[in-house]
């Protein structure tokens, strides 16, 4: 009985091993299955926060792409609306150049031509004037290779004009205080 005994015992004793380690298995697999879920909720989490910053981005991008295409027309439409203007503003001159062209065939006397050519010109240099341009001064001043181009030199017809513009061949001009042509000229040597 003893025998019997030690021998249930032994088997309780094996089955409560038994019972311990499916015990402690099922309770390492609820661990596990709990790091994997919290594993895989990170995960999760990680993909919503990556497709919302893919979102963001092409959002940004779009809206970058937008802006430029934007800006572009308004610079196109910006320099059509401001060739208009200055064409606007010449075709009163065109209209007195068409006047003195008609009127030079049909005069006699060449002063009223004149004046009349000398009004247009007036006109006209007072329209450009009015939308910026300014005329550069070169005569007599240092030669200045910002501000003009060398054209051909000739011996100074007196010591002060050596190194100076002696003539000038073509005006220069500023638009808006930006040399927009440079002067040809004759220096002095």
């Amino acid at each position: 009985m003893i025998e019997q005994n030690t021998e249930n015992q032994s088997t309780e004793n094996t089955e409560t091993q038994q019972e311990e380690a499916i015990f402690n298995e099922s309770a390492s697999v609820e661990s596990d299955k709990e790091e994997v879920s919290d594993e895989s909720s990170a995960i999760e989490t990680i993909k919503k926060e990556l497709e919302e910053q893919k979102d963001k981005y092409l959002r940004l991008y779009s809206e970058f792409d937008n802006y430029k295409r934007r800006t572009a027309k308004e610079k196109i439409e910006l320099s059509q609306i401001a060739n208009k203007d200055i064409v606007i503003a010449l075709l009163p001159v065109l209209d007195d150049c068409e006047r003195a062209q008609k009127s030079i065939g049909e005069a006699s006397d060449v002063t009223a031509v004149k004046e009349g050519l000398n009004l247009v010109f007036n006109k006209l240099f007072k329209s450009l004037e009015s939308k910026g341009l300014k005329p550069l001064e070169s005569i007599g001043q240092v030669f200045d290779s910002e501000l003009h181009e060398a054209i051909t030199q000739i011996p100074s017809p007196s010591p002060e004009l050596k190194g100076k513009v002696v003539d000038e061949v073509e005006k220069g001009y500023f638009l808006n205080d930006k040399l927009i042509r440079f002067a040809k000229v004759v220096t002095g040597a």
